[in-house]
């Protein structure tokens, strides 16, 4: 028999009918149930007018209601301050608890914490469940029963415990179709019309036009095509010219896709066909896991180093910094790869991982601009933003996170730029007029001859700036700056 008589899912980062923990629950353990969203103000209310990501979860929102009322069901979309709305909406329904997928974002922590109580002096519950990684907070823990520090015995105890369990037990999809009958339309009064992008101040972006498939089908059209080149994975995902990731994070962000669809089939192919694309692409899924269980036991992370001897550091400062930091943001340093990459953010609010580790590095020890000057940057232009995974990555290229680069290991723009963009592809997509140039001189243009840009119409300073600084002598005031960490000398790694 059901425990509850009436219940409310709140959908967040988890915008789809299927393989949906908190919905199965609700839906196995109620007798009717029913759904809500909200665009929460809290969030919204920072972010830019001309947001893709809010245009991605609005078409997803549409596209989840049209499901739930094909079994149903309807969606209940509020523009409003969720901590306020949910406890209003769960009175005027009459539920007797709130389920919700767990969210590990300290401000998410906050916000549940806060409808948990509000919900509680009511008489209600909220009840909280794993949906969003494979392996949660305390789940994987070292033989001392320590949470990891460094990836590899992360990943190797990630992997153990997954194969001890038996492949399928974590990674088994909810059956959320065997109860959807008890999906409830809620009465016509609560539902209200579906808010438009102006209804909650915010305007039209370049998504659709961008190619960016939204919602649950959008996110099966990717993993399809995905499927049929994730063999060369391994391979090609560190070319940026050539298509070799999932293009699957923004899904992942907002829930799309189900984490555990994906890695069962990463485990499958490993298992049936030996796939080192899959291998590779597996390893990929254990880093979100990793980087969400970081937040989770050092949430200090969010605003300071990892290593707390990292916040000794002296970073650029004043107007040069200002200066600095402008160029790298709109992609005028005057180094074709980072500027290259800068313009694909701006365009498209998504970068190539590799470009990501590229112009981390160049910001932080090529200009010696802080890491978290960085970090709130990609936090706005980042489609598939995940606090976890970004404030990961930057403390990785700065060498303050855990498991990170060692602080003498130095990206060169140019040598990364030929190894990975070798013909200039990348490039000159996104710096036309570059488009011109050999290949040979197309990663650092003010080394070519004087002839080469003429014959290429290319005048430095006017059609390209000149380099903002030299990346030899930065790499050696890079160890300086680091030498309040590390006392001893050290010779850069310049890759």
């Amino acid at each position: 028999m059901p425990t509850f008589s009436k219940s409310l899912v709140w959908f967040r980062r988890d915008l789809r009918m299927f393989d949906h923990a908190a919905l199965f629950h609700a839906l196995r353990q109620s007798r009717e149930v029913y759904c809500v969203f909200i665009f929460d103000r809290a969030i919204l209310d920072s972010l830019p007018r001309r947001d893709r990501r809010v245009e991605f979860i609005l078409d997803s929102v549409i596209e989840l209601n049209q499901e739930l009322r094909r079994k149903g069901g309807r969606l209940i979309v509020r523009h409003a301050d969720a901590t306020k709305e949910i406890p209003a909406l769960a009175e005027q329904l009459g539920v007797d608890a709130v389920f919700v997928n767990r969210d590990y974002e300290p401000h998410a922590v906050s916000r549940d914490a806060t409808v948990a109580d509000e919900l509680r002096v009511a008489g209600r519950q909220l009840l909280a469940f794993k949906d969003q990684v494979i392996f949660e907070t305390d789940e994987v823990l070292s033989l001392a029963g320590k949470p990891f520090s460094v990836f590899t015995p992360y990943k190797n105890a990630w992997l153990k415990k997954l194969h001890l369990a038996g492949d399928d037990f974590f990674l088994k999809a909810y059956p959320v179709e065997t109860y959807c009958t008890r999906l409830a339309d809620p009465p016509p009064l609560l539902c209200g019309d579906m808010p438009a992008l102006a209804d909650m101040g915010f305007e039209k972006t370049n998504l659709s036009a961008l190619g960016m498939p939204t919602g649950m089908s959008g996110a099966e059209t990717l993993l399809k095509e995905f499927g049929s080149r994730v063999d060369q994975y391994h391979i090609s995902r560190d070319f940026p010219a050539v298509k070799g990731p999932s293009y699957l994070s923004m899904h992942l962000r907002f829930g799309t896709v189900s984490i555990r669809g994906l890695a069962r089939k990463a485990v499958h192919a490993m298992r049936l066909q030996g796939c080192s694309g899959s291998a590779t692409w597996l390893s990929e899924l254990i880093w979100r896991d990793f980087y969400f269980m970081i937040l989770h036991f050092h949430p200090h992370v969010a605003e300071r180093c990892f290593k707390p001897e990292y916040d000794a550091i002296r970073w650029e400062s004043g107007e040069r910094a200002q200066i600095l930091f402008n160029a790298w943001r709109t992609g005028a340093t005057g180094y074709p790869l980072v500027d290259a990459a800068m313009a694909q953010l701006n365009q498209t609010g998504y970068m190539h991982n590799r470009l990501r580790m590229v112009t981390a590095s160049f910001l932080i020890k090529d200009l010696g601009i802080d890491w978290r000057s960085g970090e709130r940057y990609f936090a706005e232009r980042l489609n598939d933003f995940d606090l976890s995974a970004n404030n990961g990555g930057w403390q990785w290229a700065a060498s303050s996170g855990c498991d990170a680069q060692p602080y003498f290991r130095i990206f060169n723009p140019i040598t990364q730029s030929q190894k990975f963009d070798a013909e200039g592809k990348f490039i000159r997509r996104y710096l036309p007029q570059l488009s011109a140039l050999p290949d040979k001189h197309v990663h650092a243009p003010w080394l070519a001859p004087a002839s080469v840009l003429r014959q290429a119409g290319l005048v430095l300073g006017r059609d390209y700036p000149l380099p903002v600084i030299q990346h030899d002598a930065a790499r050696q005031a890079t160890l300086i700056r680091y030498a309040v960490v590390k006392k001893s000398s050290v010779t850069a790694l310049d890759e």
